[in-house]
């Protein structure tokens, strides 16, 4: 049996998803390196994990060679490095490149995580993209904004699903922007255009540098205007119909874009805009599988499990080819002020309402305190044939349900 070694700094939601589909594989060793031990795992899927390992930082390339190497002695050679979190993607391919291990290689994995890299990559390959520009201290971000007018974005280099990104629409914005981004600013911090439009995302499964699956999700709004207005509860659909001629552009762009950065074999998740005028815009891609319940919604879509296609697919080799079969949507529950769930309002209600198309729920857990994400504390999940009744739907959730924060 193969021995893979999956990385997660914590045991969340959704970790346990991708080691669930891992502990599903029965003729591997499952190796699991975290920050957690496993005893806070479900006792079944202990029972299927061969070895694990507690570090203090498994971010650090050096503790990930250095354990690997120790466990090899035992378990023998092992066959993938797997992980799901953004920042893992560089040392997991420094530890792949030390042991002599297939998968993605550094230079790859460097070109999906530094945003930077990755904008020059797409100016060189005429990709559509926004207008950047890599900066090192305050005087650099205003003097882009002479030649590219507020509102602009401010971001790290390395950034992950919003966090630390402003929008910036003067000077003193700029300030705060700088003084918040920190020890980011040492770094390097990407200015780029704010794009006015609709965004979405393209996750697309590759194999050996070919496109086995596609879906599209369309944001309400997008996620940074949600991060700047902490009583929306964001959207997200994903429509059969997106997968019309008429989004063939983002396809085409997002191939391209897939090819210069160099993704082989995974699942990623872009990020893209489509301006007013029609013409498009990515914004960045990630080589690895999508947060925010989005691989629960392509399942619902395509009716098939995306996480274990993914196992199999970076395990095995093997090759799906799903088909959008549903439209799916998510509306995310999100309380406002600060302090912790004291109760929901109205979630009963919508439950019953729409217990027919309602496929997956987390309820904002009482005491739990206020996530500073978009994602909010809960979700609900639909599948539909009609796109127009998952808009309907979410619509009425996101003004009906009321996480209260006390």
């Amino acid at each position: 049996m193969n021995p893979i070694a999956y990385i997660t700094p914590n045991f969340t939601a959704n970790a346990v998803r991708f080691i669930e589909a891992l502990v599903s594989l029965h003729d591997i060793r499952l190796i699991i390196i975290s920050q957690e031990p496993i005893t806070l795992l479900p006792s079944w899927q202990q029972s299927r994990i061969s070895a694990s390992r507690e570090v203090a930082d498994v971010f650090d390339k050096w503790t990930l060679i250095k354990v690997l190497t120790e466990l090899q002695k035992t378990t023998g050679t092992i066959h993938r490095i797997l992980g799901a979190t953004e920042q893992l993607q560089v040392p997991m391919a420094e530890a792949r490149a030390a042991l002599g291990i297939e998968g993605m290689d550094i230079d790859t994995a460097m070109n999906f995580r530094d945003k930077s890299r990755m904008k020059v990559l797409f100016e060189e390959n005429q990709i559509p993209c926004a207008k950047h520009a890599l900066v090192h201290d305050l005087e650099g971000a205003l003097r882009f904004t002479r030649s590219c007018p507020y509102p602009v974005v401010a971001k790290p280099v390395a950034g992950a699903g919003a966090q630390a990104t402003f929008r910036v629409t003067n000077d003193q914005d700029m300030h705060a922007a700088f003084s918040s981004l920190g020890h980011h600013s040492a770094e390097g911090v990407i200015i780029e255009e704010f794009i006015q439009g609709e965004e979405f995302s393209l996750d697309t499964l590759s194999h050996n540098g070919k496109v086995i699956g596609q879906t599209i999700n369309q944001y309400y709004p997008t996620p940074l205007e949600a991060m700047a207005n902490p009583w929306i509860q964001w959207r997200v659909i994903l429509r059969k119909e997106h997968a019309h001629k008429s989004f063939d552009d983002i396809r085409k762009a997002g191939k391209k874009a897939l090819d210069v950065l160099g993704m082989k074999t995974g699942l990623s998740h872009m990020e893209w805009f489509r301006r007013s005028d029609g013409s498009i815009a990515i914004s960045e891609v990630a080589a690895r599988p999508p947060g925010a319940q989005f691989t629960t919604l392509i399942s619902r879509a395509c009716d098939y499990n995306v996480v274990l296609a993914w196992a199999r697919l970076m395990v095995y080799d093997e090759v799906i080819n799903p088909e959008i079969t549903y439209c799916s949507g998510a509306a995310y529950l999100r309380g406002q002020g600060e302090g912790r769930v004291s109760h929901v309002e109205g979630l009963q209600e919508m439950r019953l309402k729409y217990a027919d198309i309602i496929t997956d729920i987390r309820v904002p857990k009482k005491g739990r305190e206020k996530s500073s994400s978009y994602e909010g504390e809960g979700f609900v999940i639909l599948r539909h044939k009609e796109a127009s009744v998952i808009e309907e739907a979410l619509k009425e959730i996101v003004e009906t349900v009321k996480v209260v924060i006390e």
